[in-house]
């Protein structure tokens, strides 16, 4: 996926974000996405967020694919999202993995949605 590409996605999600109210003053746990082809490789670039990562989880799809999810918290800030992003990237592509792109939970009217 290309960079200037995804600039543009992360951007219009942190514009959606901010017209609904998410709180950027805090932590939050972000959630970043990577498909892999087989659990080896998932597992691999799993194992290099030992320790920086709140959580990884690692799930086969349906159509074959293994799903890496890795959860950091941090603060939901354009430049965070895309420095951590860049280094995701860094690690997924040389394995054969794609990103799949990021989510962040946000809480309305104390509770999550």
């Amino acid at each position: 996926m290309s960079t200037a590409y995804q600039e543009d996605i992360s951007s219009s999600v942190l514009r959606r974000m901010k017209e609904g109210g998410f709180d950027f003053s805090r932590f939050h746990p972000i959630e970043f996405y990577a498909i892999f082809p087989d659990e080896e490789r998932a597992r691999r670039a799993a194992g290099q967020y030992k320790g920086e990562s709140l959580n990884a989880q690692i799930s086969v799809r349906d159509d074959g694919a293994w799903a890496l999810e890795l959860s950091k918290v941090m603060y939901a800030t354009y430049d965070d999202i895309g420095d951590f992003e860049q280094g995701f990237e860094a690690v997924v592509e040389p394995l054969g993995g794609i990103l799949e792109g990021w989510g962040v939970k946000q809480e309305i009217r104390g509770r999550l949605a």
